[in-house]
């Protein structure tokens, strides 16, 4: 099915092309005239562009001569002219697609000519990286081409001020990753001032290893979190110890397939006993469910050096697709803290969701969205599903000449890595320059110390010592360079035979103290010199390991995405040159032992092949192959059951940050607070006088709830009095002598306070009560959520319930909103603070700004592991909890004014079933709180 799709997303790509080509050709005849202009005359281009533009020609009619002013503005100052393929993928960028470009086709150079041609709107122009280092470096490496144009560069690094985010955002062109532009949007709808606001808008998108932010990241949401009530972290502990008397098998079971566990009879029994408590399942003790389930998991799933590690007594996630130590990021749902009972560190405080996002909904907010990457044809279809981005693969420059070799297959992965040590042995000696792939922290430090061993001197990058990453990466395709890193560690830097010569400049005019940014024209003076004295020593190496046969990658084992494989060898052959790569894999190795059907086992022991003799064949790599779809098809699953969510979510979101921005711009809320009135008295007479007549209704229960919203003035004498009798009064004569009294009390009040200071307290208290309302019904959608796959045990499809559910919920929290405006309106205390007689502002108990101190806000992002980045309002890492605080959030409070009886609660204060509820035996009380 999958291939019938590719092929339909296929259909047109010729002609796609052909007008790209189209495009080239118009750029090529416009650029001997670009190279006669003066400086001043190139840098005049984007005025007169701009100002064409203004009167009404199209980017896409202007394409050619802006991108011919990038081609040779990028000649003059980095000394790079774009080849026709890059002014393809430029103009297949422009159109709103992803451009497939396989590694070292120059795709930062290649985002230059749309970021240009889209900034000549004067809109602002986002460039997404996958972090900080490569934002940092290509805003000044790519912005001395734009300052040549007239244009300005900005970058977005995590702890910024609001100042200076604003002033990056004011840019022409801004740089920065997926995160921080992500949570400058959830920042700016939680401000309270419209000059508290940074972004200026969506308007343009280049993502740079779009399928890695798109698609892998794409799981886990952004989320801004602050300090949550009630504190269940003793619960962590004690289930950790718990968890180390079950016994797998026995008292439990694990499916690491599916990375999920389930407690058996005898298990639940033990844990009943352990904790002194009838019945686990029972409505008063459910909470300690969740903690169990962590407890095991974190025994038994999750591994110490493979999935995390412990360093100065935090536990920190690998990555498992780069292998880089997540620096702040943790697991969600409590699972992260179970991590740390078990470990015996510090259980960090869990939080609450104040803002989120996912990547997938925040991306499509841009009014157009474009992509780079060098595989992105394995999720076309998702790309095209999802972002309704086509993916256009863009000729190579030159011919590529990489050999793939088969994979290789051993018994076990002791003489995998034996023979793996060889053959690097082998071609280090020749001068050949090799990259090791590896999937783990534990497996390159393994791999290390063998080659270590072995007398073969190497570079390692792990998540360990990932600061020097993108150096190490730059020297990988040295003469006799041997490079140990995790997966795709480094991505974004090129690997160049010889050295990679821009990076090797940069670094050279950064140690003579020269900055494009801080000393631009010094730098511009002194780059052509130091360039081609670099180039040229880079040439000359680049020849020998010409000669060795290039670049050689080695996988030492499969991922489960072949993409992720397919980024790895990338690395080698770029721009033409020679290259080779060879996967080394053992029928141990994880996604064989998971996911393989047992074929290559039947091969290898049906040839009674040694153990240290590899085989090559089709079978093998089919299962590799089926594994690997099977894998790719869960998480695209579990992607579009994400984006399903959150897409309920996402409509109500849209709904409140709209509402918030026009009250932020100046809308006059006047008519709106005075909407509220009436809706909200419609709603208290529907309950007071739904039906009958004034001979049926209670007034003094009316009367009792309408003085909690507003001073009422009016008396039931004198509504009885005006009507004649109470028989007489109808629903309709009610609302109009009500509303007319209470339109006469907010006119009494707006009077009292002066209509400027009555604007602004309707601007604050509007405000404030959304904000908390909001947050409020994050928290139960969270909840639903939860809960919400139980409805498929009642044949119910739980995605409708959800959208079902979800909408009523919305319903109540607007009710809710309307409700406490109107009575913060009439009831709060105010002082109105006055600046040479004009009103400065309003002050009133409970409407300070509803969120936590600045310094408690988390910034949780995603990762490809499920886990979370953490980092505070600095951008540093912080190591406060991201996992809502599940047990404390299911406590049911106790109704209002009932005491709770210590004898009939069971964990986190539940109130259970009475003792005539309570069947006699275990087993029927387990089989009822199931029925229930």
């Amino acid at each position: 099915m999958a291939s019938v799709l590719e092929k339909v997303l296929r259909v047109g790509e010729g002609r796609i092309l052909r007008r790209l080509e189209n495009y080239a050709k118009a750029v090529n005849a416009l650029e001997e005239d670009f190279t006669h202009l003066s400086d001043e005359e190139l840098k005049n281009e984007t005025v007169e562009l701009r100002e064409r533009y203004s009167n009404g020609e199209s980017l896409d009619d202007l394409l050619p001569e802006a991108f011919a002013a990038v081609r040779e503005a990028s000649r003059r100052t980095l000394g790079l002219r774009h080849f026709d393929v890059q002014l393809m993928g430029g103009a297949g960028l422009h159109l709103g697609n992803i451009a497939e470009m396989k590694t070292g086709e120059g795709k930062t150079l290649v985002a230059t000519l749309p970021a240009y041609l889209n900034a000549i709107a004067s809109r602002g122009v986002h460039i997404v990286t996958v972090n900080d280092f490569l934002a940092s470096y290509q805003s000044e490496l790519m912005g001395r081409v734009f300052r040549a144009l007239g244009m300005t560069t900005g970058v977005i690094l995590s702890g910024q001020t609001p100042e200076q985010r604003r002033e990056q955002y004011a840019a022409d062109i801004t740089y920065g990753t997926n995160n921080e532009f992500g949570f400058d949007y959830l920042r700016d709808n939680m401000a309270w001032q419209a000059q508290d606001m940074v972004q200026r808008g969506h308007f343009f998108a280049i993502v740079d290893e779009v399928d890695s932010i798109l698609i892998d990241e794409a799981r886990t949401p952004l989320i801004i979190s602050g300090p949550a009530s009630g504190e269940a972290n003793r619960w962590f502990s004690e289930f950790a110890g718990l968890a180390k008397r079950l016994i797998e098998g026995e008292d439990y079971e694990v499916d690491e397939k599916k990375r999920t566990v389930g407690v058996l009879e005898p298990g639940i029994e033990k844990v009943e006993d352990y904790l002194g408590i009838d019945n686990l399942y029972e409505s008063a003790n459910t909470p300690l469910i969740s903690f169990l389930n962590n407890s095991i998991k974190a025994r038994a799933l999750f591994k110490k050096d493979k999935d995390y590690v412990v360093l100065n007594g935090e536990v920190m996630i690998v990555d498992e697709h780069t292998g880089r130590i997540l620096a702040g990021r943790r697991y969600n749902e409590g699972i992260h803290q179970a991590i740390e009972a078990k470990e015996g560190v510090q259980v960090k405080a869990e939080n609450q969701t104040l803002a989120t996002v996912t990547l997938q909904n925040y991306f499509r907010l841009y009014s157009k969205l474009s992509g780079m990457t060098g595989t992105a044809e394995t999720e076309a279809s998702e790309f095209m599903a999802t972002y309704k981005l086509g993916v256009v693969p863009i000729p190579t420059n030159r011919k590529m000449q990489r050999i793939d070799n088969p994979d290789l297959v051993y018994k076990n992965e002791q003489v995998k890595f034996a023979q793996v040590v060889e053959d690097i042995a082998e071609r280090h000696e020749k001068g050949q320059p090799v990259l090791v792939g590896t999937t783990s922290v534990e497996k390159s430090e393994y791999l290390s110390r063998l080659l270590a061993k072995k007398g073969v001197r190497h570079e390692v990058l792990n998540a360990k010592n990932h600061a020097r990453e993108a150096a190490i990466v730059a020297q990988a395709g040295r003469l006799g360079a041997v490079t140990v890193a995790t997966n795709m560690a480094g991505r974004g830097t090129d690997v160049m035979l010889g050295g990679n010569a821009e990076f090797l400049a940069v670094a050279e005019m950064t140690a003579k103290g020269l900055s494009p940014v801080d000393t631009p024209d010094e730098y511009e003076a002194a780059w052509d010199d130091v360039f081609k004295g670099v180039k040229a020593k880079v040439a000359e190496e680049a020849e020998k390991v010409q000669a060795a046969g290039g670049l050689y990658v080695l996988g030492t084992e499969r991922h489960e995405s072949r993409r992720i494989d397919n980024q790895l060898r990338g690395r080698s052959g770029r721009q033409g040159d020679p290259g080779e790569s060879r996967f080394y894999l053992s029928l141990t190795d994880d996604l064989m032992r998971l996911f393989n059907s047992g074929a290559a086992e039947a091969l290898m022991g049906r040839g009674n092949v040694p153990d240290d003799i590899a085989i090559e064949s089709k079978v093998v790599s089919r299962a590799i192959r089926s594994a690997q779809s099977q894998v790719e098809a869960r998480n695209a699953e579990i992607r579009k059951n994400v984006l399903k969510y959150d897409d309920v979510l996402n409509r109500q979101r849209e709904a409140i940050y709209s509402d918030r921005r026009h009250i932020l711009e100046g809308d006059d809320l006047h008519e709106r607070t005075q909407k509220f009135l009436v809706d909200v008295i419609d709603e208290i007479l529907d309950v007071h006088t739904g039906q009958g007549n004034g001979d049926d209704w209670d007034f003094d229960a009316l009367w009792t709830e309408l003085k909690t919203l507003y001073p009422i003035s009016l008396t039931i004498d004198e509504v009885v009095q005006e009507a004649g009798s109470r028989g007489r009064i109808n629903k309709e004569f009610m609302r109009r002598e009500i509303l007319s009294d209470a339109k006469l009390a907010y006119q009494r009040r707006e009077d009292q306070l002066g209509s400027p200071a009555m604007r602004e307290l309707e601007r604050r208290v509007v405000l404030s009560v959304i904000d908390r309302r909001w947050r409020d019904h994050l928290y139960e959608m969270d909840y639903l959520k939860d809960g919400i796959g139980l409805r498929a045990m009642a044949q119910r499809d739980p995605l409708v319930e959800y959208q079902r559910e979800g909408f009523a919920l919305f319903q109540q929290m607007m009710g809710q909103i309307r409700e406490e405006t109107v009575g913060f309106l009439f009831n709060l205390e105010v002082e109105v603070t006055q600046k040479q007689g004009e009103v400065a502002g309003v002050a009133a108990k409970g409407l300070a700004q509803p969120v936590a101190p600045v310094e408690k806000l988390s910034y949780s992002a995603p990762s490809d592991s499920g886990g979370v980045e953490v980092r505070d309002q600095r951008g540093q890492v912080q190591q406060a909890a991201t996992a809502k605080a599940r047990a404390a959030e299911a406590r049911a409070a106790l109704p209002e004014g009932e005491e709770e009886d210590a004898s009939t609660t069971g964990a986190f204060g539940r109130q259970t079933p009475s003792e005539d509820d309570t069947p006699a035996n275990r087993q029927e009380r387990r089989a009822q709180s199931k029925r229930r």
